[in-house]
């Protein structure tokens, strides 16, 4: 299986977004490429069960169109923390299933981009975390630090633990969730002297008065492919 675990410093920095720039980066590389959610919450219901955005964002991006199930095998309505929201529903989230959608979806393209639910120590159950899902798919990480006061501090935290779980952490990537965040240029020299990986870009705010959703092509436009993907 070629690809990345997507995992980021926090809940709401930037992961689907990252995610989203890279398979259109890789996309434009002439690589077929399937984005995977394997674990989401805050999902709504519709005709044809629940549905989570972002995991319909990743899925609409993809080279090839897949059963929704295939993206995101486990889906919980309230927006709350996974395992909470599973043991609510009476269902154990499990690794066999998850590698199962993930071969099938990789079967089907040159890469598969894996993006994580919350932060990196995330529980999904009483024995499994965020943190046991690269390893398991044999992916190595991606780690989308979200720019905004005490972000140095999680992004550090976050990079160690990889690191000391046996996990290969490719590249960074900076997204800047804070407009107004101080000294930008000084934290991103942190991060560079300190992570131990290359930088895969820097996505700077990108927000607009009316909201709305960035397109990819411009997300991609700020990610330095070459970097991990020969």
């Amino acid at each position: 299986m070629k690809g990345f675990f997507v995992t980021g410093t926090d809940t709401a920095c930037g992961k689907t977004e990252v995610s989203l720039g890279l398979i259109q980066a890789l996309q434009q590389h002439g690589l077929k490429v399937q984005g995977m959610k394997p674990v989401a919450s805050g999902c709504e219901a519709g005709p044809r069960g629940l549905r989570n955005d972002d995991a319909q964002r990743l899925r609409t991006q993809s080279s090839c169109l897949v059963p929704y199930d295939w993206v995101n095998p486990y889906a919980f309505s309230p927006p709350i923390a996974p395992h909470i929201a599973a043991r609510e529903a009476g269902i154990e989230i499990g690794l066999d299933l998850i590698r199962e959608r993930a071969d099938a979806l990789a079967a089907q393209a040159d890469c598969l981009i894996v993006e994580g639910v919350g932060g990196w120590r995330v529980p999904l159950g009483p024995d499994l975390a965020v943190s046991d899902l690269p390893q398991a798919l044999g992916l190595p990480v991606i780690l989308v630090v979200g720019l905004r006061l005490g972000g140095i501090n999680h992004a550090l935290l976050t990079a160690e633990s990889i690191l000391a779980r046996g996990c290969h952490l490719a590249g960074w990537v900076a997204n800047q969730i804070d407009p107004g965040l101080a000294r930008r240029e000084e934290n991103l020299a942190t991060f560079s002297s300190l992570i131990s990986a290359p930088a895969v870009g820097f996505i700077p705010w990108l927000g607009e008065p009316g909201g709305g959703v960035v397109a990819p092509a411009t997300l991609a436009s700020h990610l330095a492919i070459e970097k991990i993907w020969p």
